[in-house]
């Protein structure tokens, strides 16, 4: 099956990884035929474009989901470190979302950059794939530009 580039921002970043932002109910079954056994999800239920009954959905075609709710003004270390515990649980293959790709660019930006060693410019590149919080003056973008510089390794 060839990737479902349908869904919003869809990233492929290995033969393991894949992420992007909201995902419908028609999406799980091609998560599946893709091979993906685990789901992260860092979008906190309560938004609009949150896809209801989530994990539900996952369970039923055997698929593992980890909810990590990061509040789009508020990123967190604990929220990071919550990811890379579910990351690093197996080496299954994983999607992991959020509602516009935008949390998980930055999450696997600072994952790449400090955990798994990859050089700065080239976890940069791939963030910026999908936005630069860096490059704004909004309150928001602050937020996650802190978060981004933090480093944990």
């Amino acid at each position: 099956m060839r990737d479902p580039e349908h869904i919003t921002n869809w990233q492929r970043l290995s033969a393991r990884t894949t992420t992007s932002g909201k995902l419908l109910e028609a999406d799980i079954a091609g998560l599946a035929e893709l091979g993906v056994r685990h789901v992260i999800n860092l979008a906190p239920d309560e938004h609009d474009e949150a896809l209801e009954a989530e994990a539900e959905l996952l369970d039923r075609l055997g698929i593992r989901y980890t909810y990590i709710p990061v509040p789009f003004d508020a990123p967190e270390d604990a929220h990071f470190e919550a990811f890379i515990a579910a990351y690093e649980k197996d080496t299954a293959p994983v999607h992991v979302h959020c509602i516009a790709n935008y949390r998980v660019s930055a999450f696997l930006y600072r994952y790449h950059r400090d955990i798994a060693g990859m050089p700065e410019e080239t976890a940069r590149d791939l963030m910026e794939q999908q936005w630069a919080p860096h490059k704004s003056d909004h309150p928001t973008m602050q937020a996650w530009a802190r978060f981004i510089s933090a480093f944990e390794g």
